[in-house]
């Protein structure tokens, strides 16, 4: 049986279209500095990052003050075990999160907010995401996406007044983007806003609304058609979830966060009051990216807690655990995985403390670290808990309601692999975050030298464009042949006596920056306008600034611990194997840059789609179910049952 085709509303566009609105979305210009930006043009500029900037004291005080009161939360009131077994939060834990606050973190005191910086509210987020993921989950999925960031950034006053004070302490936001048949292609964004009046009219289905089950407001993208007075396209709208012909036809359930209220949202001529509109029509799109700038943060800040907690358990259970004679721990194979967790948990703490702290002081522009720090962590997060299954042997595998029943602790190793496992498609899949780091990461060679290679611009504009891409380039490539990183004693305050030496990782980084920039410039040389489609290509790019990254944000880290009297010994024997590991991996991703199987892969998989290959699939039975790949989403009435459910 054939399956029903897609959604009969969805926009059919190009390719180009669709890069199009995407880049029309993206910022356009860099008012401030961005170390990332930087490094992948090959200027390894650490100024811009150390020495590491540091909180005011009294956001400490406010921000400790506040993590002492959640932490007792966690260990009072939060039952990950029976989260887990409901798939579902208890009302009265997320009413103790409204009494605690938690709902306002992010939000200013003059609105009932806590007023936390960046650098508190992801602490936060990491302690209460280590008692429950779904917990977590929720609160980053209100205040880094849903409705109070949108508005702090882009709201107007009669709309912070009328709705932050409600998001701080009782109403439960949610981010309505995705659609059956629309995921990282907003051109084909089908739910529409038609105005009528002084309100718009909503029709259309969201996917994967999550805290959609259980919001009391929603930021809502839809496209307003162009027309007299109307610059039309699409726009971010805030909208009362119990609004007549909002259904929530379903809750969406996953391989792990099994306590997230994540559903189906539909809109029936659902009437919003342009008053609730965010910004001028046409700007959702760059509403939500900016707004995800610093709200990518939050995922990352999850999996630090990730990271601390494996190595908790890989410390404790390791040390027990005998085979052959000793611990598990004193066996070369089994320790590497611990030197891992505990180098990367350290690395990957040092990059989102580093970034939110950038955020917080607003003088560097972060949008690339903040995206780094969401692929990396989200990456790393998982490879962490997998391998805390692996050092954990069966007992990782079994649940944890198994081990208690026979008796042994219960260490729920295998759920936080499953809850780990969504942060690699939430907020832009690791796909998607490669191309748009590096978009970002070509931005300076398309402004000069973009028109060269653009089929529709005119000779003339070539002719001018050449003229300023060779005045560019002659003095950018020179500099790529030699640098700081050369010098035997450069960066030589990261070489105390008596610590392991992080100036000579310092000055690897400067030298791979330079080779990273050198070999982009040498693949837009060679591919020209196919650079777009050499995704493994980009993807590696980004990878290795990803880990350059991260060793800089390590030995940044390390030297303020150090200079601080705070574990620094520790702290810069962990950068050190960090950095030792990371080098590992960038070195072979440089190899890989030219020697891979990107082109023979393209051709498995035009046999794959060909049907070339059908007959590999013989053997087996597909236990999966009837029914379409992607649901019917025409916009209609609602022929569901209403399954929102508010906490009150």
């Amino acid at each position: 049986m054939s399956a029903p085709s897609a959604p009969k509303n969805t926009p059919k566009v190009t390719e180009r279209e669709a890069r199009q609105v995407a880049e029309a979305a993206r910022e356009q210009d860099w008012h401030k500095p961005s170390f990332a930006k930087e490094l992948f043009l090959g200027r390894f500029r650490l100024d811009l990052i150390h020495p590491h900037p540091l909180p005011p004291a009294d956001d400490v005080r406010r921000g400790e003050a506040f993590l002492a009161r959640l932490r007792d939360f966690c260990e009072t009131r939060i039952d990950s075990a029976l989260i887990e077994r409901e798939a579902r939060i208890p009302d009265e834990v997320i009413n103790g999160l409204k009494e605690l606050g938690a709902l306002g973190m992010k939000i200013e005191p003059k609105y009932g907010g806590l007023g936390l910086t960046q650098v508190y509210y992801n602490k936060a987020l990491s302690l209460v995401g280590s008692a429950s993921p779904a917990i977590g989950a929720l609160l980053s999925a209100h205040q880094s996406i849903g409705v109070p960031q949108p508005l702090k950034l882009f709201g107007s006053q009669e709309q912070k007044d009328a709705f932050l004070p409600r998001l701080a302490s009782t109403a439960i936001s949610a981010f309505l983007l995705t659609e059956p048949d629309v995921g990282s292609d907003p051109a084909r964004l089908a739910t529409s806003a038609v105005p009528e009046g002084s309100d718009y009219i909503l029709d259309g289905v969201k996917l994967w609304t999550t805290n959609g089950v259980v919001a009391d407001l929603l930021v809502v993208m839809a496209r307003v058609p162009k027309s007299d007075g109307h610059k039309g396209g699409i726009t971010a709208f805030v909208v009362e979830a119990d609004s007549p012909g909002i259904t929530v036809e379903n809750r969406n359930a996953f391989m792990g966060l099994r306590g997230i209220e994540n559903g189906v949202t539909r809109f029936h001529r659902v009437r919003v009051p342009a008053a609730n509109r965010i910004g001028p029509e046409g700007a959702g799109l760059k509403i939500a990216l900016t707004t995800l700038n610093t709200g990518r943060l939050s995922l990352p800040a999850m999996c630090v807690g990730a990271g601390k907690w494996c190595l908790k358990i890989a410390r404790e259970w390791s040390a027990v655990r005998e085979q052959w004679g000793r611990p598990v721990a004193r066996h070369e194979a089994v320790g590497a995985k611990i030197s891992f967790i505990a180098a990367t948990t350290f690395a990957l703490e040092a990059v989102v403390d580093l970034s939110s702290q950038m955020a917080d002081e607003n003088r560097n522009d972060i949008r690339i670290e903040a995206a780094l720090a969401k692929l990396y962590g989200s990456e790393m997060g998982c490879l962490m808990a997998d391998e805390l299954v692996q050092i954990r042997g069966g007992r990782g595998f079994e649940t944890a309601a198994s081990l208690a029943a026979r008796g042994e602790r219960a260490v729920p190793a295998e759920q936080l692999l499953r809850d780990l496992r969504i942060n690699r498609i939430f907020e832009g899949s690791t796909e998607i975050m490669h191309l748009l780091i590096a978009r970002e990461a070509v931005d300076a060679h398309l402004k000069v030298a973009g028109d060269i290679i653009d089929p529709d611009k005119p000779l003339s504009a070539k002719a001018k464009a050449g003229v300023n891409a060779a005045g560019f380039y002659a003095r950018w490539l020179p500099k790529l042949a030699a640098g700081p990183g050369q010098l035997p004693r450069t960066y030589g305050e990261f070489n105390p006596s008596g610590h392991p030496d992080l100036s000579a990782h310092l000055r690897y980084v400067e030298r791979s920056a330079r080779k990273l920039a050198r070999s982009t410039f040498y693949a837009m040389s060679r591919w020209q306008g196919r650079m777009e489609t050499k995704q493994g290509f980009l993807g590696r790019i980004v990878d290795i600034g990803a880990e350059l990254f991260a060793m800089s944000a390590a030995c940044v880290r390390a030297e303020l611990l150090r200079s601080r009297d705070d574990h620094g010994r520790e702290a810069y024997q962990l950068a050190d194997a960090f950095c030792r590991q990371s080098r590992v991996r960038v070195e072979e991703l440089f190899t890989r840059l030219w020697s891979n199987t990107d082109d023979l892969d393209r051709r498995v998989v035009d046999g794959v789609l060909s049907g070339t290959y059908t007959w590999l699939e013989d053997g087996i039975v597909d236990p999966s179910g009837d029914g379409p790949w992607i649901a019917d989403a025409t916009p209609g009435a609602s022929v569901r049952d209403n399954v929102h459910r508010p906490v009150r």
